[in-house]
């Protein structure tokens, strides 16, 4: 018996459609009425939708960040990355890309060849993570997992976890991440139920990609981002239909945050000096 203090569910927020050209893309965060649920800065899901055969693919050239990580869902479809600090690789689908930006990195996010010429399906979701003051200016790194690099933890309840960062179950993730983020995605089945531990005083990300499901027992919709009290110390999940998620946790970072476009610090004067570096050529470039 789960001896967890469940959290409550504080809101609901719809992912809002907003396409980028011809790539299927919502946006739960930010929204009307959440601009960030600290540290948790953005999430884009692009998708699902399926691509002809001699397409242009994913549009995210090179451009820059600086002051945050970035955790990118390869869920259909596969995802070529490429960056200044000279990391490559092909991600395909049931794998995640993570990147610490950090100081300034420059990055591409396209669509590999094959994709190009074979077409398929597609869905992706991209999350921001923000950093500390004193982690901002941190080396760049990056970590790109295959599915089969991603260890799969069977629910006692039903369903499956897959875990990226943190530990669950005797088990750790691949990730380590700078701020002990905890992140996994999950797979319910219908009729499946279990409680996810969140210690209390953590901010939890909840999002639900697809499926209905029951949070605390209050229904909650397909594509939608779940705000939870941090009272509690567990979440209660209970599918009604076959479900996917994205579950995670992380300490509240609680400083100012100021952003523009790919940058996010906590002045205006480091956004500023962000800028002027990107345009200096101080965060390199890709090799053409």
């Amino acid at each position: 018996m789960s001896t967890f203090t469940p959290r409550g569910v504080i809101a609901q927020h719809p992912a809002i459609r907003d396409d980028i050209g011809d790539l299927t893309t919502r946006r739960p965060l930010p929204g009307p009425g959440l601009d960030q649920l600290d540290p948790f800065l953005f999430l884009n899901h692009h998708g699902p939708q399926v691509y002809s055969a001699n397409n242009r693919g994913l549009p995210f050239g090179p451009h820059p960040h600086r002051g945050f990580e970035t955790v990118t869902f390869i869920l259909e479809g596969s995802l070529a990355h490429a960056d200044s600090a000279d990391h490559q690789s092909v991600i395909h689908a049931g794998g995640v890309q993570w990147m610490t930006a950090g100081s300034g990195i420059v990055h591409a996010e396209i669509s590999p060849p094959e994709f190009l010429r074979e077409g398929g399906p597609l869905e992706i979701l991209q999350l921001w993570i923000n950093l500390p003051a004193r982690l901002k200016m941190s080396e760049p790194r990056y970590t790109g997992l295959q599915r089969t690099a991603i260890p799969t933890i069977a629910l006692a309840g039903g369903g499956e976890l897959n875990l990226i960062a943190g530990e669950c179950e005797g088990q750790r993730g691949p990730v380590e991440s700078l701020t002990d983020v905890f992140m996994s995605t999950l797979r319910l089945p219908a009729g499946a139920s279990h409680t996810l531990s969140a210690p209390a005083g953590r901010q939890v990300f909840l999002y639900v990609v697809s499926g209905e499901i029951a949070v605390a027992g209050q229904a909650v919709k397909s594509r939608h981002l779940i705000e939870l009290d941090r009272a509690g110390d567990g979440v209660e999940l209970e599918a009604s239909d076959d479900a996917r998620l994205i579950f995670g946790h992380a300490e509240v970072i609680d400083e100012p945050v100021v952003s523009h476009g790919p940058f996010v610090m906590n002045t205006r004067e480091e956004i500023a000096a962000a800028i002027d570096d990107y345009q200096a050529g101080r965060f390199g470039g890709l090799a053409q």
